[in-house]
């Protein structure tokens, strides 16, 4: 059985945190261990982030979404999406260190993150109409 949850918030950088909460919160019944549950709130903060910072631009007005999904597997997905700018290159945008930002103030590691931490991770996006990033993570075995 998959359990599943969505929730929407409006693109402000206060609403990082709790989108953190929420992600670790639904991941909580699966028993991840304490270095799971960390990384999956840094790759919920760092989508999260994206689309407060580069999709909205910090635009207040913007929605972000993020529905989280469990499986009987123990793989837990995360999908944020955004409803704002868009990324022209995707795969541009994956490198480590490129930013739309200011450069002193982005280190442009956001997708290399992600990465780091989850199993997969995808990212759809279309100039002009937002962005998608999914990711997936296998939680330890060890645990439930």
């Amino acid at each position: 059985m998959e359990n599943r949850m969505t929730v929407r918030f409006a693109a402000l950088g206060v609403n990082e945190s709790f989108a953190r909460s929420v992600a670790a919160a639904f991941a909580a019944h699966l028993d991840p261990t304490l270095e799971e549950l960390t990384e999956i709130k840094t790759g919920v903060s760092e989508a999260v982030s994206n689309s407060i910072i580069h999709g909205y631009r910090e635009d207040p007005e913007g929605i972000v979404e993020m529905e989280c999904k469990v499986s009987e597997k123990r793989y837990i997905t995360l999908i944020i999406r955004d409803w704002g700018a868009g990324i022209e290159d995707v795969e541009k945008a994956r490198e480590p260190m490129f930013t739309t930002g200011k450069p002193e103030e982005r280190s442009g590691m956001g997708f290399t993150v992600m990465e780091s931490f989850m199993d997969r991770v995808e990212v759809v996006s279309e100039a002009g109409e937002g962005t998608t990033v999914t990711m997936t993570k296998r939680l330890d075995a060890c645990g439930k």
